[in-house]
């Protein structure tokens, strides 16, 4: 096995007795780093402190990720200008807030037959906000409602 010694002393080829005997002088662990290679990795450290710095990484990884917030409007097939604006100024704080934006227009019982008004809706709604926000996808129908999603605009 290959042997990697924690104090930056360097390598060396060794058998596994003469690495567990340099790792007990030393007060330290033998840690298998990489099984696979050949010869097989194994590193001279305090395997406490070892496990604690890998914990302390995936944590500051994880703190660095961001998390996707979804925010949600619903219109109807025959949602009038009035209505259609305040839910709008609503949408635009969403996505300068930085969250995503799902938009769709219910249908209810035989509104259904209304696909065209509300794809227009909505494509009118992807066009009022192209300032601040990127049309992720398209409007589609799934059952009942008619969806779309808007992702906010990357800042300078």
């Amino acid at each position: 096995m290959r042997l990697v010694l924690d104090d930056g002393e360097g390598q060396q080829i060794c058998t596994t007795a003469e690495a567990l005997v340099i790792a007990r002088e030393k007060g330290l662990d033998l840690v298998e780093i990489s099984p696979k290679a050949k010869p097989p990795v194994c590193k001279v450290i305090d395997y406490k402190k070892f496990l604690y710095e890998q914990k302390k990484k995936q944590k500051e990884l994880k703190s660095k990720a961001s998390k996707v917030v979804i925010k949600e409007i619903r219109y109807g097939p025959h949602t009038e200008d009035h209505d259609f604006n305040f839910k709008l100024k609503h949408a635009q704080k969403f996505l300068e807030e930085g969250s995503k934006l799902k938009a769709y227009v219910f249908f209810r019982g035989r509104t259904i037959v209304y696909k065209e008004q509300g794809e227009i809706l909505l494509l009118k709604l992807a066009q009022a906000l192209e300032d601040v926000g990127v049309v992720e996808s398209m409007p589609k129908l799934e059952g009942k409602r008619m969806i779309m999603f808007i992702a906010p605009k990357k800042k300078k």
